[in-house]
């Protein structure tokens, strides 16, 4: 885990503490803020928190290309752990750097979704009986 802040100061890491030419180089304790530090701490461990509670994510995620049609069959393995609850489709336009859209698809493991696979990324993810979510799976093209 690496602690950085928002907008990095390249001359005070990865350098010997000293002064040249009244200019200060180095990390010292000085320059931490720690209200950001403390924050950031708290998402670190929630984050951690939620992916140790969460259930592995669907094993062998594929997505159908066999049939040339606008809609999408995303098919998966069942999570292994007994707690899994349902699923979830997850979808971002292929220029998009986050998923944008969510749904819950239940416990089954394949659907069809009305969206062209040559517009969009697709994931699945797993959640439980408590809501924790697993990573997302991407898929890899099957033709089965």
């Amino acid at each position: 885990m690496r602690f950085t802040e928002v907008h990095e100061k390249y001359d005070r890491q990865h350098q010997n503490v000293r002064t040249e030419e009244g200019r200060f180089f180095g990390d010292v304790a000085d320059f931490v803020d720690a209200e950001y530090l403390k924050g950031v701490t708290q998402l670190n461990a929630a984050t951690l928190i939620h992916l140790a509670n969460a259930p592995s994510p669907p094993p062998a995620t594929r997505v159908l290309v066999a049939e040339l049609t606008n809609a999408t069959t995303l098919r998966w393995e069942a999570a292994p752990e007994p707690d899994v609850a349902g699923y979830e489709i997850v979808w971002r336009e292929t220029t998009a750097a986050t998923w944008e859209h969510t749904l819950d698809v239940g416990d089954v493991l394949k659907y069809t979704i009305d969206l062209s696979k040559d517009n969009w990324h697709f994931g699945v993810r797993a959640y439980d009986a408590d809501g924790y979510r697993s990573p997302v799976a991407l898929p890899t093209a099957a033709r089965e």
